[in-house]
């Protein structure tokens, strides 16, 4: 039997660990962003050169570059809602992509969604004003974090977009993988540099958690739900969607010692649900 599902789950597992990675950094959201991406790069052109069976077939650029452009914007905005709000909140607001892709679709392309979408669609958005309202009861920069994580989202849900359609075209995953990557580290040095963050960490400590987060959550946690899912059905996708935020949420209890509300653990539940019905109605 192929580790298909240990596959899943610790894909999922690893790219929880990213905003942990993210808040232990000493370089600023932006920066931690960039090096997220550049140190990928190095690991995955090896892999894709040495997996390259047949000629490659020439390559949308147009599909690449709104694909580079989104996946920047994605990391950007999400570094910094993990920056300004909870892990939890910023883990479930990025996890919002999957109702706004069908959303696009329906709108783009016409493709009326189910009831139970809609269903779906109303319930996370009832578990989104349960978390800005614990939000609120901190501090208005939670508040901004919170509305980083709806960005992160949209960001998120255009780069799905694109990497279909590049898919549908026949590109591999892995190719996608390096050279969205690539493009996206070229994308937010500029951007990293134009902010005045600190771009360089400070010591050995700070550059193992920028090579953890490009190794383990990136190049890791993407590669393992990338094979996991070419071997399940496509039900089982939404497994990797519920469990990041759950184990993240679990991950900055136990490393940052952030707590949950009772608000935020009930809205993150609603939250949850939600995208799980709108998954399931989407398909």
């Amino acid at each position: 039997m192929r580790p298909a599902l240990p596959a899943l789950l610790g894909g999922a597992t690893f790219i929880a660990l990213s905003p942990i990675f993210v808040r232990l950094s000493d370089v600023g959201p932006t920066a931690s962003a960039f090096w997220r991406v550049a140190l990928a790069a190095p690991l995955l052109w090896p892999l894709l050169l040495a997996t390259r069976r047949a000629a490659p077939r020439p390559v949308p650029w147009k599909l690449l570059l709104a694909a580079g452009v989104a996946f920047a914007g994605d990391l950007a905005f999400w570094h910094w809602s993990i920056r300004f709000t909870s892990v939890a909140n910023s883990t479930l607001l990025a996890n919002l992509a999957a109702p706004f892709v069908t959303l696009a679709v329906w709108t783009l392309w016409r493709e009326r969604p189910s009831a139970t979408f809609a269903l779906g669609l109303g319930a996370a958005l009832a578990g989104v004003a349960m978390l800005v309202q614990a939000s609120v009861a901190v501090s208005s920069t939670a508040l901004l974090g919170d509305a980083f994580g709806v960005v992160t989202a949209l960001f998120y849900a255009a780069y799905l977009l694109s990497v279909k359609q590049l898919r549908d075209r026949g590109a591999s995953t892995l190719l996608v993988m390096a050279l969205a990557t690539t493009l996206t580290a070229a994308l937010l040095l500029p951007a990293a540099i134009a902010s005045g963050e600190t771009l360089l960490p400070t010591s050995a400590r700070g550059w193992m958690v920028l090579v953890g987060l490009a190794w383990i959550s990136h190049c890791a946690g993407q590669g393992l739900i990338a094979y996991s899912l070419a071997h399940l059905p496509a039900a089982f996708s939404s497994v990797s969607l519920l469990l990041q935020p759950v184990m993240a949420s679990i991950f900055a209890w136990l490393v940052l010692a952030e707590p949950l509300a009772p608000l935020q653990m009930a809205g993150g539940v609603v939250v949850l649900g939600g995208i799980y019905l709108a998954r399931r109605g989407s398909a």
